[in-house]
This record gives C-alpha cells, sequence and structure tokens, in this order.
C-alpha cells in the first residue's frame, strides 16, 4: 500500500514537473500576443489619417486573434483617451498630442489546474490578463 501511494505522489509530481513549463509558456505567450495586437491598433489608429480604434478595427483585430487560438467571446476592448473624449469614434477622431489608450483583456481560465497536482491553489479562472498601451494620436483635422 505504502509503494502504491508513493508511485502516485511521485506520478503526480513527475506530470506537474513535465507540463508546468509548457502551460506557462502559453500564458507568456498569449500575453506577448495580446500585447502585439495593442501596438498594432495604436499604431493604426494614433496615426495622422486615422484618430481612432473604431468597432471594424476591433472586430479585425478579434479574428486575427481567434486564429491564434482566442475565444472572441471573452476578449475585452476598452479605448479611452487621456482628455476623456471617445476614443472610437470616426466622426469624432482624437486631435493631434492627445493620448489614444487600449487596452485588451482576456481571462486566464483553467490555464493553471494542473498547479492541483501539488497541492497549490489556482488563481480565479475569472481572472484576466492584459496588456496595454499609449500612443500620441498624430490626427491634424
Amino acid at each position: 500500500m505504502k509503494q502504491l501511494l508513493v508511485f502516485v505522489l511521485t506520478a503526480g509530481l513527475l506530470c506537474w514537473m513535465m507540463f508546468s513549463a509548457a502551460y506557462k509558456h502559453v500564458a507568456i505567450a498569449r500575453q506577448a500576443l495580446l500585447q502585439k495586437e495593442v501596438d498594432y491598433l495604436l499604431e493604426i489608429g494614433a496615426n495622422g489619417s486615422h484618430g481612432y480604434i473604431h468597432d471594424a478595427m476591433i472586430a479585425q483585430s478579434k479574428s486575427r486573434l481567434e486564429e491564434r487560438g482566442f475565444d472572441t467571446s471573452r476578449l475585452t476592448y476598452e479605448v479611452t483617451t487621456t482628455s476623456g473624449l471617445p476614443g472610437h469614434l470616426r466622426d469624432q477622431p482624437v486631435p493631434r498630442g492627445t493620448g489614444l489608450l487600449l487596452t485588451i483583456r482576456y481571462p486566464y481560465g483553467d490555464l493553471f489546474a494542473i498547479d492541483r497536482l501539488i497541492g497549490m491553489t489556482p488563481p480565479d479562472p475569472e481572472l484576466q490578463m492584459a496588456a496595454t498601451g499609449i500612443k500620441m494620436s498624430e490626427y491634424v483635422p
């Protein structure tokens, strides 16, 4: 009986050690993809011909992230500005010198569930990773 218990505990620890690096790399890759998407949207949205990040840009962003394995229904986009103006309206572009802020959030889900094998409590599945960026608008009316 004691040998069986040692085997089960060793097998659990071995599985955690083998796969812990893999799922942590998934979290790092997701975070990097979110940050890359924030940087791209800000580069496009804050250029001299736009001055906004509208719903069509966000829909394209969601489709790009969906290709990378994200669930688009769980992605959350927040577009704000440093002046309090809305940053998502085509008919009211953000003027030059005003900061355009974008935050994309995505929940961790059950990514850390394997930590239960060694007795660690995983974070709440609704806890969200976020990528944020700011860029000064270059739009001149």
